[in-house]
């Protein structure tokens, strides 16, 4: 079954850098787009980024343009964020995602706090 399993949050100061990395299995991984999503207390979860299959054309949330970045290794199955210039408000749970067969799968999410 497919399986999508976030890591590297944690806590990081503003204007800092983080790396999160995304490991999916139970589908072909390179015929999928892939996305992140975040989700903050109380609000709403939020597209970050996407990255297409294999054109690798990337596409990205407002408040994220020019700071992170979204990249995909199909040899690995593997879907990363790089995050730099890190603010208050990036503070969330970001999850992995891919849409299959018009169902939407996702991680269990990994926890990005943004605090001095």
């Amino acid at each position: 079954q497919v399986q999508l399993v976030e890591s590297g949050g944690g806590l990081v100061q503003p204007g800092g850098s983080l790396g999160l990395s995304c490991a999916a299995s139970g589908f072909t991984f390179s015929t999928y787009a892939m996305s992140w999503y975040r989700q903050a207390p109380g609000k709403e979860r939020e597209l970050v980024a996407t990255i297409s299959n294999f054109s690798g054309r990337k596409d990205y949330g407002d408040s994220v343009k020019g700071r992170f970045t979204i990249s995909r290794d199909n040899a690995k199955n593997m879907v990363y964020l790089q995050m730099n210039s890190l603010k208050p408000e990036d503070t969330a749970v970001y999850y992995c995602n891919v849409r299959r067969y018009g169902n939407l799968y996702w991680g269990q999410g990994t926890q990005v706090t943004v605090s001095a």
